[in-house]
Order: structure tokens, then sequence, then C-alpha cells
């Protein structure tokens, strides 16, 4: 169970106490109970229950049970000065809890405590999650947008938020109607930086794998395209393969024959992230496809699986840590109004060669 999983039951606390109109003094749900609803460990459980004490939510008393506290249930019209509510796509795995331990780390040496609230990609869980934070009174927002490539039901969430002066501040990705600064990897000079280094090593004819839902697979195929023109090869567009990133462990089996034409007729392939990368190489080695010596592959991100697969991945760095610290900086300027007009940041990724590709 990942170290972090208690900030999501911590998130999810607060939500229910309000929804379900918990009062100070009033019984609350037990550690078994806690367990079972979210499937996971007591241990996780009795780590999430000690930030709820310590927020002052909840109180325990020895051998008569959990209660909720009178700070628990401050009117939800009230701003909670010092609460901030961040909103991700995904939480447990993969380059989220280093985005996440990045913006807590800041939150909390500047007196900020953290909601956390989690919307697997989908945008109604997204509209869930702001009217959570809403209710709650909460001071900034950090959001990372669900399908950001794609239209939004929450413009007039987000046009609430902005009319009651509440701050906010996009990661990763931002919806291109919104008004608000973003911090983000250039992931345009990501895509273009793992192709160009194809090229480097003499490849020519090169697949891209892109998600379609997520700007950023937009941007990282707009990088792959910048790289095909630059190095004079037409025609790239039709060697590239876009997905939903819902289906991105599917497509290898209800588009097998698709992809096994492309891949027979390209040399190196970009992929979105490493995830797919990853599964791109397993889906080559039960094709009888040789990576690197057929097939070489880079991935975006750098994430933990990069470096310990079968064959260890060419990819770029993703920022994580540092991408989550500068989120959280940003929203801290906005908030104390040291920064009247906030910027975008992007950070540039760095190129981390490993066995995945080989030169033709």
């Amino acid at each position: 169970m990942n170290n972090y999983k208690y900030l999501e039951i911590v998130s999810w606390v607060k939500d229910y106490i309000v929804l379900e109109g918990l009062k100070p003094n009033d019984r609350f749900l037990t550690e078994k109970q806690l367990c079972a609803i979210h499937g996971v460990s007591r241990q996780t459980v009795r780590q999430a229950m000690m930030r709820l004490e310590s927020e002052n939510i909840i109180y325990r008393v020895r051998g008569n049970g959990t209660f909720i506290s009178e700070a628990a249930t401050v009117h939800p019209a009230q701003p909670v000065k010092n609460s901030v509510g961040v909103i991700s796509t995904y939480f447990s795995d993969y380059i989220f809890p280093h985005i996440m331990t990045g913006i807590e780390s800041v939150l909390g040496d500047a007196g900020y405590t953290m909601q956390l609230s989690i919307t697997h990609n989908q945008v109604l869980e997204e509209t869930q999650a702001l009217e959570s934070m809403l209710s709650s009174g909460v001071c900034g927002l950090i959001v990372e947008p669900s399908k950001s490539a794609l239209p939004n039901p929450n413009v007039s969430l987000y046009r609430k938020l902005h009319e009651s002066g509440i701050p906010l501040v996009f990661f990763n990705a931002k919806y291109p109607w919104a008004d608000y600064p973003y911090v983000a990897m250039d992931d345009q000079v990501a895509g273009r930086k793992v192709t160009d280094y194809l090229f480097r090593c003499g490849h020519e004819s090169i697949a891209g794998f892109f998600a379609l839902d997520d700007i950023q697979g937009h941007l990282r195929y707009s990088g792959y395209m910048e790289s095909c023109l630059a190095h004079n090869v037409k025609g790239s567009e039709r060697n590239v393969f876009w997905y939903a990133t819902a289906d991105r462990s599917s497509i290898f089996r209800f588009a097998k024959d698709k992809i096994l034409t492309l891949l027979s007729q390209t040399t190196a392939a970009v992929c979105y992230n490493d995830k797919l990368a990853i599964e791109l190489m397993q889906f080559c080695k039960e094709n009888g496809i040789a990576v690197p010596e057929q097939l070489s592959v880079v991935g975006i991100d750098d994430s933990r699986y990069a470096s310990i697969c079968e064959i260890p991945l060419t990819t770029v760095r993703h920022p994580h840590s540092l991408l989550g610290q500068a989120a959280a900086k940003k929203l801290i300027s906005m908030i104390d109004h040291t920064c009247t007009v906030p910027e975008d940041e992007l950070f540039t990724p760095e190129l981390i060669v490993r066995s995945s590709v080989a030169k033709r």
C-alpha cells in the first residue's frame, strides 16, 4: 500500500462529515469500518486517523470510540484560512505520489493543510471534487484537469471559483479556456527531445503513440511532428496511433493487427509515457519483435518503472516533486497577493538514455 494513501482517506472523511451532516460529538466510523470501505490496512487507517486528530477533525475517547470535533463542522460558507484543496487525476502510482509530496511539503512549511480529492481522470468526479472543495471553504486550489483536451462541463464551476476570488493553479496541464496559471513539464519539448534522439541514432521511420483526450498527448504529438518535419520526414502523420487514456491497456489486444502493421513499417516508436512504452515492449516480446534490435522504444516521464523494467527505457525526466513544489509556491503567492499577475511555469525535461534504443 502506498505511503500516501492515508491522505486520500483524510480527504474522504472531511467530505463524509459534510455530506452526512454530522454534528459535534456525533460518533464516527470505526477503524474496522474505514478499512472495509477503502480496502486498506489498519495501519493506513490509523495514519489517517492520527492526521485527522491532529487537525482537530475528530477526537478519540479510549475504550469508547471516535467522535466528531467542533472544528470539523465549520460552516461551509466560511473560508478555512489555512486549507488548500488539491485535485489530482490519480494518486497512488507512477509519478503522482512524488507530485503530492512536493505540494504537501511546501504547504506544510507555510502552515497550510491539504485536502485531497482524486478524479481518476473522470470529468464527473472532477465536478464532485470541485463542489466539495467549494462547500468546505478552501482558501485556494491546485488542480490537475481531467480529460483536458475534451469539452468540459465544469466551466460554470470554475467561473464560480473565479467570481469568489479563490486562487487556483493547474498542474501538468490546463484547460484552453481557463484563465488560471499552470505548472507543467514542457510536453512539446519532451516529444521533440525523444524524437530528435531517435533521428540522431539513425532512425528515419518513427511511429508515435499518443493519448487523444489529454492536452499532454497533443503537445507531445506536436513535438514529435516538429522533429519529423525538421528532419525532412514527410507523411509522419500516417505513423501515429491515437488512443483514449482509459483504453491504454487494451489497445494491444483490440488493435493488435493495426499495431503490428505499423511496427512493420517503422524502426522506432515514441510513446506518450513510460507506462505505454513498457506495455509496447511487452507486446513486442509476445509477438517476436526484438527490442531494441528490430524496434527502438522511447517513453516520457522517467517513472520508477523506466530503470527497472526488463529493457531499461530511454525517456525524458518529469520534474514531479519540483513541479509540485512550484505549484504550491505559486498558489501561496496568489493567496498572499505577492503575485498579482501569475505566469505559467514550464520545466524543460532532461533526456535519460538507457538500453531501449539501438543505432541504425
